[in-house]
């Protein structure tokens, strides 16, 4: 009798994947929608790859029944998406748009009804523009204007969601908003960005403690959670020298620390807050910010993990673009002179864009987060392969990408046999959709999407691969 193969995955771990409005929906006017930062930005000359935009991306707004139907046949136990912004009110705040709401409650039965359990994020990255026009993140009017979304949200889908997070990657949408000027608001300005960073915190504090407030109600479940989703990039010194080490610190404080540190322990890391404001006079906080923060500790995080980043001394690099031709070896040295810089580091495997392939990092991650911040649940909310995806034969073999899901799944596990507390594991993404600055060259999809043949949806080899993922609980891969 041969034994049934198990895994160290509890019996309810998620196994999800996930997607982005922006990214994935289209229908970008389409019923009452308003236009985000990026409908804007995108439109721009020279600010994607090729001019792509997601006018269109991969049409989930018209075809989410049959994108849910293909998540229901690959056994998907969960879904991660965002909400977008503008497509509930057009202006950002005000008047409803209940199209958009319908679409939202339309999608969210749709996969209850396919026993796949929805996680919202509120906010990927698409701003209502109404809203930019006024300052932005800079100003306080977003944070409250953010408030009454996420109310409005809790109120339309609390009764059939359990799982949220308020924000998705800071780091990125911050740091290339305001420190590289690669997105939308495309400002080069410390002193700025760190106040529009301060505003997302406390606009997070404000979202979880009116989810709160309505669990008492019963408008969403008492059972429900909230998060916050951040980068989770391990930083490993490319040597033993003081000036490395020094570096690679001065790495963990600004791009890990500063951004878990006010959702995790409700404030910054003090030596690092004096800095800025000694520096740049920012960020300014407001009397009630400090207690707002302390008072509304997010329930789990959601890590998106992709790359381990080598850190060196940096007396002279002053780079901030990064490789979005995904030719392999094309990206220069990224650094902020003075701190630190990323390095190569020729003993390591890289993607065509560049990213370290590193599974262990997944565990390591977890781990030394793990230490810093004690037993906290964790959700893996993104992670995959980006690559030009080969068609042989008519058949999308991309087994790099199963290789490279298989092994940081093994790095998962490891996590969870060493006591970390991993409740779900969501690669990115469902299907192939808008890799912002890269276009659609860079897939990451289990779903390939025919933009020659009418978005066409075709499952990849690991489409069927994940499938028995999910049968086998993360036994079989």
């Amino acid at each position: 009798m041969t034994n049934k193969p198990t895994s160290a995955f509890p019996d309810d771990f998620l196994w999800g994947a996930a997607t982005a409005a922006y990214q994935v929906e289209g229908g970008h006017d389409a019923d009452g929608k308003g236009p985000s930062i990026w409908d804007i930005y995108s439109h721009l000359p020279g600010t994607t790859h090729a001019g792509t935009n997601g006018d269109v991306a991969a049409d989930h707004y018209h075809r989410f029944k049959e994108d849910v139907a293909l998540m229901a046949e690959a056994g998907l136990t969960s879904y991660r998406f965002s909400i977008s912004w503008p497509r509930l009110l057009p202006q950002g705040r005000g008047t409803v748009n209940q199209a958009g709401i319908q679409f939202y409650s339309d999608l969210i039965d749709e996969l209850l009804k396919h026993n796949i359990k929805p996680m919202i994020t509120l906010y990927h990255w698409d701003l209502p523009q109404a809203l930019q026009d006024i300052g932005g993140w800079e100003s306080r009017v977003t944070v409250e204007a953010f408030e009454e979304y996420a109310k409005l949200c809790y109120q339309a889908f609390g009764d059939r969601v359990e799982l949220w997070s308020t924000f998705n990657e800071t780091l990125i949408f911050i740091g290339m908003g305001y420190f590289t000027a690669t997105h939308p608001p495309g400002i080069s300005d410390p002193k700025r960005g760190l106040q529009a960073c301060h505003h997302v915190f406390v606009a997070h504090a404000k979202a979880v403690q009116a989810f709160r407030q309505y669990q008492q109600f019963g408008t969403v479940p008492s059972n429900g959670q909230i998060g916050f989703v951040n980068v989770m990039q391990p930083h490993d010194p490319i040597s033993d020298s003081s000036e490395d080490v020094a570096a690679c610190n001065m790495a963990d404080d600004l791009l890990t620390h500063w951004l878990y540190d006010p959702v995790l322990k409700g404030e910054y890391p003090t030596h690092i807050l004096n800095l800025a404001q000694a520096t740049w006079g920012a960020p300014v906080f407001a009397e009630e910010d400090e207690m707002l923060l302390k008072d509304n500790i997010c329930d789990f995080i959601g890590v998106n993990y992709y790359k381990r980043e080598w850190i060196a001394a940096n007396p002279d690099v002053e780079n901030t673009k990064i490789n979005t031709t995904g030719e392999k070896g094309s990206g220069q040295e990224f650094g902020f002179k003075g701190l630190f810089k990323f390095v190569r580091n020729p003993n390591s495997t890289y993607t065509d864009w560049d990213w370290e392939i590193y599974p262990e990092g997944l565990c390591v991650g977890m781990m030394r987060l793990k230490e810093r911040y004690g037993d906290i649940p964790f959700y893996i909310t993104e992670n995959g392969l980006g690559a030009k995806d080969p068609i042989i034969d008519g058949e999308i073999v991309d087994q790099p990408r199963i290789e490279y899901l298989s092994s940081h799944i093994a790095a998962a596990e490891s996590a969870i046999k060493q006591g970390v507390d991993v409740r779900g594991y969501y690669p990115w993404s469902f299907i192939d959709l808008l890799s912002w600055l890269n276009g659609y060259q860079k897939q990451y999809g289990f779903v390939y999407v025919d933009r020659d043949n009418h978005l066409n949806r075709r499952r990849k080899k690991s489409f069927f691969w994940y499938q028995d993922v999910i049968k086998s609980n993360g036994a079989v891969r």
